[in-house]
């Protein structure tokens, strides 16, 4: 069985790859996020709101949504982009 030296050379090389790798996974993971749908569940869950106020913010068109089959879907993005427009710094 032959042996093979690893260099510090090779290391640098494997690191370089292994980031290169890990930030083409955060791409594409970010990427799948912004195409996912949520529940009403989801919705109330991640943004602390009541069903009540998450009716709210759909009859009055702060967030929009659509309904299929009775059951109502956000779109992931859309959610995010809402709570980015409304920020407010000091």
């Amino acid at each position: 069985m032959p042996t093979s030296i690893i260099t510090t050379d090779d290391l640098r090389e494997f690191k370089t790859e292994l980031l290169e790798d890990f930030k083409s996974l955060i791409e594409l993971k970010k990427n799948q996020e912004k195409n996912r749908y949520l529940k009403s569940a989801e919705v109330m869950k991640l943004l602390s709101i009541s069903a009540g106020t998450l009716q709210t913010f759909r009859i009055n068109g702060t967030i929009p949504y659509s309904k299929v089959g009775g059951i109502i879907f956000y779109k992931y993005q859309d959610v995010i982009d809402i709570v980015d427009q409304n920020k407010i710094t000091n």
